[in-house]
Protein backbone atom coordinates (compact mmCIF):
# COMPACT_ATOMS: atom_id res chain seq x y z
CA UNK A 1 0.00 0.00 0.00
CA UNK A 2 0.76 3.64 -0.22
CA UNK A 3 1.60 4.75 3.06
CA UNK A 4 0.61 8.39 2.26
CA UNK A 5 -2.84 10.08 1.06
CA UNK A 6 -5.30 7.56 0.33
CA UNK A 7 -3.66 4.70 1.37
CA UNK A 8 -4.22 2.67 -2.25
CA UNK A 9 -3.10 -0.98 -2.68
CA UNK A 10 0.04 -0.37 -5.19
CA UNK A 11 0.52 -4.64 -5.58
CA UNK A 12 0.00 -7.45 -4.68
CA UNK A 13 2.38 -10.42 -3.89
CA UNK A 14 0.95 -13.71 -4.64
CA UNK A 15 1.98 -17.23 -4.64
CA UNK A 16 2.49 -18.75 -1.62
CA UNK A 17 -0.33 -21.61 -0.70
CA UNK A 18 -1.20 -20.93 3.00
CA UNK A 19 -1.25 -18.05 5.41
CA UNK A 20 1.46 -15.74 5.39
CA UNK A 21 2.72 -15.40 8.67
CA UNK A 22 5.48 -12.49 8.53
CA UNK A 23 7.03 -10.08 5.90
CA UNK A 24 9.71 -7.32 5.72
CA UNK A 25 11.28 -5.39 3.37
CA UNK A 26 15.00 -5.38 2.87
CA UNK A 27 17.03 -2.86 3.94
CA UNK A 28 17.64 -1.34 0.81
CA UNK A 29 13.71 -1.45 0.35
CA UNK A 30 14.12 -3.60 -3.25
CA UNK A 31 12.68 -6.87 -2.05
CA UNK A 32 10.50 -7.84 0.01
CA UNK A 33 10.71 -11.61 1.94
CA UNK A 34 7.78 -13.47 3.33
CA UNK A 35 7.01 -15.97 5.27
CA UNK A 36 4.16 -19.06 5.04
CA UNK A 37 2.93 -21.79 6.24
CA UNK A 38 3.47 -23.44 3.36
CA UNK A 39 7.18 -24.18 4.53
CA UNK A 40 8.58 -21.46 2.34
CA UNK A 41 10.18 -18.23 2.35
CA UNK A 42 9.03 -15.70 -0.59
CA UNK A 43 11.39 -13.14 -2.49
CA UNK A 44 9.69 -10.24 -4.06
CA UNK A 45 10.40 -7.39 -6.48
CA UNK A 46 9.15 -4.36 -4.06
CA UNK A 47 8.69 -2.00 -7.52
CA UNK A 48 7.21 -4.89 -9.30
CA UNK A 49 5.48 -7.30 -6.97
CA UNK A 50 6.98 -10.14 -8.88
CA UNK A 51 8.42 -13.46 -7.10
CA UNK A 52 11.84 -13.59 -8.21
CA UNK A 53 12.92 -16.57 -5.68
CA UNK A 54 11.63 -18.99 -3.04
CA UNK A 55 13.61 -20.72 -0.35
CA UNK A 56 12.89 -23.97 -0.03
CA UNK A 57 13.99 -26.09 2.92
CA UNK A 58 11.77 -25.88 6.08
CA UNK A 59 10.34 -28.70 6.86
CA UNK A 60 7.32 -27.13 9.26
CA UNK A 61 5.70 -24.00 9.21
CA UNK A 62 7.75 -20.98 8.73
CA UNK A 63 6.72 -18.33 11.62
CA UNK A 64 8.70 -15.45 11.22
CA UNK A 65 11.61 -13.96 8.97
CA UNK A 66 13.75 -10.83 9.90
CA UNK A 67 16.55 -9.10 7.80
CA UNK A 68 20.28 -7.85 8.30
CA UNK A 69 19.55 -4.14 8.68
CA UNK A 70 22.81 -2.39 8.70
CA UNK A 71 24.93 -5.42 6.71
CA UNK A 72 24.59 -6.84 3.90
CA UNK A 73 20.65 -6.40 2.26
CA UNK A 74 20.79 -9.77 0.70
CA UNK A 75 21.08 -11.33 4.39
CA UNK A 76 17.61 -13.19 5.80
CA UNK A 77 17.13 -14.98 8.84
CA UNK A 78 13.67 -17.64 9.29
CA UNK A 79 11.43 -19.06 12.24
CA UNK A 80 10.43 -22.36 11.84
CA UNK A 81 7.82 -25.33 13.58
CA UNK A 82 10.52 -27.43 12.34
CA UNK A 83 12.97 -26.70 15.38
CA UNK A 84 15.67 -24.49 13.59
CA UNK A 85 15.94 -20.72 12.23
CA UNK A 86 17.64 -20.76 8.89
CA UNK A 87 19.90 -18.08 7.32
CA UNK A 88 19.64 -17.04 3.68
CA UNK A 89 20.94 -15.45 0.82
CA UNK A 90 19.09 -13.59 -1.72
CA UNK A 91 21.91 -14.12 -4.35
CA UNK A 92 22.34 -17.93 -4.10
CA UNK A 93 19.93 -20.68 -4.38
CA UNK A 94 19.26 -22.93 -0.88
CA UNK A 95 20.04 -22.32 2.90
CA UNK A 96 23.46 -20.59 3.80
CA UNK A 97 23.39 -21.75 7.76
CA UNK A 98 20.82 -23.17 10.07
CA UNK A 99 20.72 -23.23 13.72
CA UNK A 100 19.07 -25.98 15.17
CA UNK A 101 17.32 -26.03 18.43
CA UNK A 102 15.56 -28.32 20.62
CA UNK A 103 11.86 -27.04 20.36
CA UNK A 104 9.55 -25.23 17.63
CA UNK A 105 11.18 -21.51 16.87
CA UNK A 106 8.41 -18.89 16.92
CA UNK A 107 10.32 -15.24 16.78
CA UNK A 108 13.54 -14.35 15.14
CA UNK A 109 15.64 -11.16 14.60
CA UNK A 110 18.74 -9.98 13.49
CA UNK A 111 21.28 -8.22 15.09
CA UNK A 112 22.05 -4.84 13.41
CA UNK A 113 25.40 -5.95 12.47
CA UNK A 114 24.84 -9.34 11.37
CA UNK A 115 26.72 -11.49 13.56
CA UNK A 116 24.19 -12.20 16.00
CA UNK A 117 20.83 -14.18 15.43
CA UNK A 118 17.99 -13.97 18.41
CA UNK A 119 15.61 -16.67 18.57
CA UNK A 120 12.50 -17.22 20.73
CA UNK A 121 10.07 -20.17 21.00
CA UNK A 122 8.05 -22.59 23.23
CA UNK A 123 11.15 -23.08 25.83
CA UNK A 124 10.03 -19.60 26.61
CA UNK A 125 13.71 -18.31 26.29
CA UNK A 126 15.25 -16.23 24.07
CA UNK A 127 18.57 -17.47 22.46
CA UNK A 128 21.30 -15.44 20.92
CA UNK A 129 23.18 -17.33 17.82
CA UNK A 130 26.66 -16.84 16.48
CA UNK A 131 26.46 -16.45 12.97
CA UNK A 132 30.36 -16.79 12.81
CA UNK A 133 30.99 -19.52 14.98
CA UNK A 134 27.33 -21.22 14.35
CA UNK A 135 26.65 -21.78 17.69
CA UNK A 136 24.86 -20.78 20.93
CA UNK A 137 26.22 -17.80 22.27
CA UNK A 138 23.73 -16.90 25.26
CA UNK A 139 20.49 -17.21 26.77
CA UNK A 140 17.74 -15.09 28.08
CA UNK A 141 15.01 -16.01 30.62
CA UNK A 142 12.40 -14.56 31.90
CA UNK A 143 9.24 -15.15 30.52
CA UNK A 144 6.81 -18.46 31.37
CA UNK A 145 5.34 -18.76 28.21
CA UNK A 146 6.05 -19.02 24.52
CA UNK A 147 7.42 -16.09 23.07
CA UNK A 148 5.53 -14.66 19.87
CA UNK A 149 7.98 -12.16 18.24
CA UNK A 150 11.60 -10.03 18.73
CA UNK A 151 12.39 -6.86 17.65
CA UNK A 152 15.44 -5.26 18.04
CA UNK A 153 15.88 -1.44 18.96
CA UNK A 154 17.16 1.41 16.47
CA UNK A 155 20.39 1.50 18.23
CA UNK A 156 20.49 -2.30 18.05
CA UNK A 157 21.43 -2.15 21.87
CA UNK A 158 18.47 -3.90 23.39
CA UNK A 159 15.70 -6.58 22.14
CA UNK A 160 11.64 -6.56 22.69
CA UNK A 161 9.71 -9.73 23.31
CA UNK A 162 6.17 -10.35 23.19
CA UNK A 163 5.08 -13.61 25.14
CA UNK A 164 1.90 -15.46 25.81
CA UNK A 165 2.48 -14.55 29.59
CA UNK A 166 0.69 -11.06 28.93
CA UNK A 167 4.30 -9.10 28.68
CA UNK A 168 6.31 -7.65 26.64
CA UNK A 169 9.85 -7.52 28.10
CA UNK A 170 13.28 -5.63 27.15
CA UNK A 171 16.51 -7.12 27.27
CA UNK A 172 19.90 -5.53 26.95
CA UNK A 173 21.90 -7.10 24.36
CA UNK A 174 24.98 -4.96 24.56
CA UNK A 175 28.40 -7.40 24.62
CA UNK A 176 29.43 -6.17 28.31
CA UNK A 177 26.19 -7.08 30.36
CA UNK A 178 26.73 -9.04 33.40
CA UNK A 179 24.55 -12.32 32.25
CA UNK A 180 26.47 -15.16 34.51
CA UNK A 181 22.78 -15.69 36.42
CA UNK A 182 21.28 -17.00 33.34
CA UNK A 183 20.61 -14.08 31.41
CA UNK A 184 18.38 -12.16 34.36
CA UNK A 185 20.81 -9.53 34.65
CA UNK A 186 20.14 -8.35 31.13
CA UNK A 187 15.91 -8.58 31.36
CA UNK A 188 16.01 -4.75 31.38
CA UNK A 189 11.71 -3.63 31.77
CA UNK A 190 8.28 -5.35 31.53
CA UNK A 191 5.39 -3.53 29.68
CA UNK A 192 1.81 -4.94 31.34
CA UNK A 193 -1.53 -4.53 29.48
CA UNK A 194 -1.55 -6.44 26.51
CA UNK A 195 -3.00 -9.68 26.58
CA UNK A 196 -2.78 -13.50 24.41
CA UNK A 197 -5.86 -15.89 24.61
CA UNK A 198 -6.69 -19.09 23.39
CA UNK A 199 -6.26 -18.96 19.79
CA UNK A 200 -2.56 -18.91 20.66
CA UNK A 201 -1.95 -15.88 17.74
CA UNK A 202 1.80 -14.93 17.18
CA UNK A 203 1.22 -11.02 18.06
CA UNK A 204 3.57 -8.72 17.38
CA UNK A 205 5.45 -5.99 18.85
CA UNK A 206 7.65 -3.35 17.20
CA UNK A 207 9.66 0.09 18.75
CA UNK A 208 9.31 3.37 17.58
CA UNK A 209 11.52 5.05 15.02
CA UNK A 210 13.61 6.66 17.65
CA UNK A 211 13.46 3.82 20.44
CA UNK A 212 11.26 5.73 23.37
CA UNK A 213 8.19 3.95 22.69
CA UNK A 214 7.06 0.26 22.12
CA UNK A 215 3.69 -1.69 21.50
CA UNK A 216 2.46 -4.74 20.62
CA UNK A 217 -0.32 -6.86 19.19
CA UNK A 218 -2.97 -7.81 21.79
CA UNK A 219 -6.03 -10.70 21.64
CA UNK A 220 -8.30 -7.79 23.98
CA UNK A 221 -8.10 -5.75 19.76
CA UNK A 222 -5.98 -3.30 21.78
CA UNK A 223 -2.99 -2.04 19.99
CA UNK A 224 -1.07 -1.18 23.43
CA UNK A 225 1.91 1.70 23.23
CA UNK A 226 4.30 2.32 25.95
CA UNK A 227 6.79 5.21 27.18
CA UNK A 228 9.97 2.85 26.57
CA UNK A 229 11.81 4.77 29.71
CA UNK A 230 9.11 4.38 32.31
CA UNK A 231 6.96 1.25 30.96
CA UNK A 232 4.16 3.27 31.18
CA UNK A 233 1.16 3.09 28.92
CA UNK A 234 0.44 5.92 26.87
CA UNK A 235 -1.77 4.98 24.51
CA UNK A 236 -4.76 2.74 22.89
CA UNK A 237 -6.04 2.06 19.34
CA UNK A 238 -8.96 -0.10 19.88
CA UNK A 239 -9.95 -2.91 16.95
CA UNK A 240 -13.05 -3.97 16.20
CA UNK A 241 -11.50 -7.12 15.72
CA UNK A 242 -8.70 -9.20 16.95
CA UNK A 243 -5.32 -7.31 16.28
CA UNK A 244 -4.04 -9.38 12.69
CA UNK A 245 -3.35 -8.21 9.63
CA UNK A 246 -5.79 -7.08 7.40
CA UNK A 247 -8.42 -5.24 9.69
CA UNK A 248 -9.34 -1.81 9.84
CA UNK A 249 -12.01 0.27 11.29
CA UNK A 250 -10.22 1.35 14.23
CA UNK A 251 -10.24 4.76 17.10
CA UNK A 252 -8.01 5.67 19.58
CA UNK A 253 -7.58 7.27 22.72
CA UNK A 254 -4.88 8.60 24.89
CA UNK A 255 -4.56 6.73 28.66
Amino acid sequence: WNAGGNCENINVLSGHKNAILDVKFTCDSTKIITASADYILGVYDAMTGTRIKRFMGHKGIVNAVDVCHEGSASLVVSASDDCTAKLWDTRVRGEVGCFEDEYQVTAVAYANDGNLVYTGGLDNCITAWDVRQMQKSMKMKGHTDTITCLALNPKGTHVLSNSMDGTLRTWDIRPFVDDASGGKKRHDKTFLGGTHNAEKGLLKCSWSADGTMVTGGSADRVVHIWDEPSAEEVCLFCHLFSISPGFCNSYYSYS
